[in-house]
């Protein structure tokens, strides 16, 4: 198996990437994550997974090893391969992907083309024990303030009459735009402003 692939890319978009080593030109799929860690990357060592079938072999490249390691759990659960598995890696960042299936938040997955309501069951259930074993609650406990704020926020918001998927994505964006905001309060009256 190919562990890492380290080189010149001589070509990148935000699907694959191809790199050079030893004169041969590797095209190396990878999420929208990978691309914004190495977008402006000359030279790299990107981490791989290759993916054999009958009539094909694929490497698939992570720009570190915890998305490498959510990929493989991904991909082990019946139904999800692994062009399923980047589009989630490229729809939410692996911390987001964790902690959804940790917290067991199957609206999450909703927004991740060809994962619907049984599949999600299906990637919790098969995953969440092993990301907790993986350490997995450590990133949901540093979450828990956001998703706690969130909750609160987003209750809140529907009791006013917002729309609760378009108060989701505002939530969202707030918190990872301003990591800053602490209080229920602030977090709602900055959500208001995106809305008027």
């Amino acid at each position: 198996m190919i562990s890492y692939i380290k080189g010149a890319i001589s070509f990148k978009n935000p699907t694959f990437i191809i790199v050079e080593t030893g004169g041969i030109g590797y095209k190396v799929n990878i999420s929208l994550n990978t691309y914004s860690k190495i977008e402006k990357l000359e030279t790299i060592k990107i981490l791989t997974h290759l993916q054999v079938k009958e009539d094909s072999h694929t490497l698939y490249g992570f720009a570190d090893g915890a998305e490498r390691k959510l990929f493989r759990h991904l991909i082990s659960v019946s139904g999800i391969g692994p062009s399923t598995a980047q589009t989630m890696l490229s729809s939410m960042s692996p911390e987001e992907a964790r902690a959804a299936i940790i917290g067991e938040n199957v609206a999450a997955f909703k927004t991740v083309k060809g994962i619907g309501p049984k599949t999600a069951k299906r990637l919790i259930l098969d995953l969440k024990d092993k990301l907790l074993k993986d350490g997995g609650d450590t990133a949901l406990v540093a979450a828990g303030v956001d998703n706690t704020l969130r909750n609160e926020a987003l209750s809140a918001l529907v009791s006013l009459g917002f729309n609760k998927i378009q108060s989701q994505k505002v939530l969202s964006k707030i918190l990872k735009e301003q990591p800053q905001v602490k209080t229920v309060e602030e977090l709602i009256r900055l959500s208001l402003r995106q809305f008027s």
